[in-house]
């Protein structure tokens, strides 16, 4: 089964100190050594000066230029999306989150740039801030037929089946935690 970009770019720096002896800190540290601004020169830079592979080069660059403009860990990256005109949203992920937790110590919270993956032995369900007055709950219930509330995901995003638009924390009642708890049985 094909990966996602997301499961690519995780497994390439998981691998990072194997296939090259140094991790990802490491690396990024070597990089700005060389006190270079552009991508594709700090790309050249570690091929040529120290051997990595082009790949493993490119990954280096990205996240040596992101610098400080990246949250630094998974509390970062929730704490980013739900900044500024979305921070009254917090309380809905919360809530989603404290509710999915109790479905067993499985359940794996993985936070990327625009949402929040939830895992057991594969993604079961989403939360993404999609608007400053709305979270989005994408769920993969396939073969369930789509209701008012628990719509077709559509274009909303192909990694799940459904979607559930959440407006208030009260909304994360007994129906979306069943409809989460079903997807996370069969994950």
């Amino acid at each position: 089964m094909a990966k996602s970009p997301e499961e690519m770019l995780e497994s390439m720096i998981r691998n990072l100190e194997e296939k090259t002896g140094k991790t990802l800190p490491q690396w990024i540290k070597i990089a700005k050594s060389g006190k270079l601004a552009k991508h594709g020169e700090l790309v050249k830079f570690l091929k040529t000066e120290h051997g990595v592979t082009h790949g493993y080069a490119n990954l280096i660059a990205q996240k040596t230029l992101q610098g400080d403009a990246e949250p630094a860990g998974d509390a970062g990256l929730v704490a980013a999306q739900y900044a500024g005109d979305k921070a009254p949203l917090r309380p809905i992920y919360d809530a989603v989150i404290a509710a999915v937790t109790k479905f067993g110590g499985d359940v794996e919270v993985s936070p990327k740039k625009a949402y929040v993956s939830l895992r057991r032995n594969k993604q079961f369900a989403i939360v993404q801030p999609t608007t400053k007055t709305r979270v989005d709950v994408g769920i993969n219930l396939k073969g369930t037929q789509p209701t008012d509330r628990l719509e077709a995901s559509g274009s909303f995003n192909a990694m799940v089946s459904h979607r559930v638009r959440v407006s208030d924390k009260k909304e994360v009642d007994k129906a979306l935690i069943a409809w989460l708890k079903q997807a996370y049985e069969v994950s």
